[in-house]
């Protein structure tokens, strides 16, 4: 038997050990600190004393404080994830979180930039080499904000025009090769070769101290490019979702898009599909640069 402190502390040890990103640990953490919370309120203290209606008492109790259904669709996951970590390691005989439902969750429209909003962040931060070295690699690559933050010189391929992108295996997301067009490339080499070029680090994007910058300080930075762009309600992740559409917009393979950008299934590609129109041969740019 396991109480429900230890039980939290091994779980996000456990995370750690398997390499999840901080904002991943983060969010785990939190959510089954308030889950813990619940809990300890219902007079339980041992994980094998977790019954179902404990789990969907918790949910039901969020909905009333209005979280989204979206927010309780996370939760619920990370309780699922937990009790899956305790059932395989015998803390508990029977996995009650299996029978746990997910609140029906409305898909948001994708937020993609228009070519005068992307090219407005870009002019917003021409004078930060490193700034706009990350947006441009965002951009022009589709990966994730973590896997941004991970990047390391071996990974790249720069040529004088072109290039690639190694991405290596994380989370569900699988390991891919991504090409890399003369704006990213540049973009690139102009930072490395100017701001960078003198502190020793195996990571693409560090601090002045060589450490690689975390995922909440790239956010923030990018949120501050797209604040004096004037570019409204956006996030970083809307510039995965730019490239995305970008490219079918262009008429490239769903399969080929899709392995690019990393998603698990094809239908996460597919659904982009209707934001969409597709240009004409006039209306392409040079190399499909963004």
């Amino acid at each position: 038997m396991i109480k429900l402190d230890i039980a939290h502390k091994t779980f996000v040890k456990h995370l750690e050990d398997e390499g999840k990103t901080e904002s991943t640990l983060i969010a785990y953490s939190k959510d089954i600190e308030q889950l813990m919370e619940h809990l300890a309120r219902e007079g339980v203290d041992l994980v094998n004393e977790i019954e179902l209606n404990h789990l969907e008492d918790f949910m039901k109790k969020l909905a009333n404080q209005e979280y989204t259904p979206k927010s309780i669709s996370r939760k619920t996951n990370a309780t699922k994830t937990f009790f899956k970590f305790l059932h395989g390691l015998g803390h508990i005989k029977d996995n009650v979180a299996d029978l746990l439902k997910h609140p029906k969750v409305v898909i948001k429209e994708p937020r993609i930039l228009s070519k005068l909003e992307y090219r407005a962040l870009r002019d917003a931060a021409k004078d930060d080499p490193r700034s706009y070295a990350m947006i441009e690699v965002l951009l022009q690559t589709g990966i994730t904000i973590s896997e941004l933050s991970e990047i390391k010189l071996d990974d790249l391929k720069l040529e004088d025009s072109s290039g690639s992108l190694f991405v290596p295996t994380k989370n569900n997301k699988g390991a891919r090769t991504i090409p890399l067009n003369r704006a990213v490339v540049q973009a690139i080499k102009n930072y490395v070769e100017g701001s960078r070029q003198d502190i020793d680090s195996e990571f693409l994007f560090i601090t002045k101290t060589g450490k690689p910058i975390l995922v909440r300080n790239i956010r923030s930075t990018i949120n501050r490019y797209f604040k004096k762009a004037g570019v409204e309600n956006a996030k970083v992740n809307d510039l995965r979702h730019t490239f995305v559409a970008h490219h079918l917009t262009r008429g490239v393979s769903i399969l080929h898009v899709s392995k690019v950008a990393g998603h698990k299934r094809i239908s996460t590609t597919e659904r982009y599909l209707q934001y969409i129109e597709r240009e004409t041969e006039e209306e392409k740019t040079d190399l499909g640069v963004l």
